[in-house]
């Protein structure tokens, strides 16, 4: 296809709405449960039905950033519900996949909402294709912006409502080709990428100035001894201003992994396992693993922490399994 006819085609599809996609069970108690306990969401406004009673919402509410997983489709991919669009919300992506525009990146997903969600309603959303940018040149390589956004509604006698909005946007690019180096020059003037710095504010200092000293620093609630991380400046129990820290023993366990695979973006090594470690203090912090093997990760496992320092300045704490 020429490119002025995929670039039209493409342009043409921006601002087309697709159909339903419906969620395979109403809201309910049990999934809100176990949301809430692996996300460590301890309000009981959304567990507690007595005293979700007390309050004017007159029962148990459903988390708000729960909103995109009452419609998720499940293990198998496409597996929507009966009276779900057959459309494909997704078909600009594959028509950037057929002109060489395979890898893709995400970029954000934002979440807004209307009103709480309650046991018992149905949920639906529809996708509107928003925007694709100008073609756009990236140290991953060259694409363009897509935006999606859905809007997610309850089903209502009198007229469904619209309780909130999902957007999603993702980069498609051709990957930047490295250059062969050719000779020692070449080499010298190849780019050698360094991993990112982390924002640095007043709340975060202390611990990255401790994993410089070789220290696992976790945020303190002055107020009522409340551990916290990531860092913040009020306490979420007590909403206090009033902050130090403690020094952890850097031990604990896996909670979650992922094991990054693609797209590969330089400096990291691939696959790339990054962790949620519980720490035995309570807390939990996302890091990289270091010293295992893909296929040796196991929740559960008992970890360390190990200071690793990167382009000769970036201190990150890692963790190594304490046992083989």
């Amino acid at each position: 296809m020429a490119e002025q006819d995929w670039m039209s085609e493409m342009r043409g599809m921006v601002g087309r709405e697709y159909g339903r996609v419906y969620a395979w069970d109403k809201v309910n108690e049990p999934m809100i449960r176990q949301w809430c306990e692996v996300m460590g969401v301890t309000n009981p406004l959304y567990t507690d039905a007595a005293y979700a009673a007390t309050t004017a919402h007159g029962g148990i509410v459903a988390p708000p950033a729960m909103l995109q997983a009452w419609c998720l489709e499940g293990l198998h991919a496409n597996n929507y519900p009966p009276g779900s669009t057959t459309e494909n919300p997704y078909e600009v992506l594959k028509l950037l996949d057929s002109q060489g525009f395979a890898s893709v990146v995400a970029v954000n997903s934002d979440l807004g909402f209307e009103r709480y969600v309650k046991p018992g309603e149905r949920l639906y959303y529809t996708t509107r294709l928003d925007a694709v940018g100008d073609e756009k040149t990236t140290a991953l390589g060259t694409g363009y912006f897509v935006t999606l956004l859905m809007s997610f509604f309850a089903e209502k006698d009198g007229g469904d409502e619209k309780v909130g909005t999902l957007l999603f946007r993702v980069f498609k690019f051709r990957p930047a080709t490295p250059v062969e180096p050719a000779g020692e020059a070449s080499a010298a003037a190849a780019p050698k990428y360094k991993r990112p710095k982390p924002g640095i504010s007043d709340d975060t200092r202390f611990f990255w100035e401790g994993c410089a000293a070789g220290r696992l620093r976790i945020q303190r609630c002055m107020g009522c001894g409340t551990l916290r991380h990531p860092p913040g400046p009020v306490c979420p129990a007590c909403q206090s201003f009033d902050w130090d820290y403690v020094e952890a023993a850097g031990t604990g366990q896996i909670y979650s992994f992922v094991v990054m695979h693609y797209p590969e973006v330089p400096p990291f090594d691939y696959p790339n396992p990054v962790a949620l470690v519980e720490l035995d203090e309570g807390v939990r912090l996302i890091a990289g693993l270091t010293g295992i093997k893909r296929d040796e990760i196991r929740i559960g496992q008992r970890v360390k922490v190990e200071f690793q320092t990167f382009d000769d300045a970036l201190v990150l704490p890692m963790f190594r399994p304490l046992e083989p």
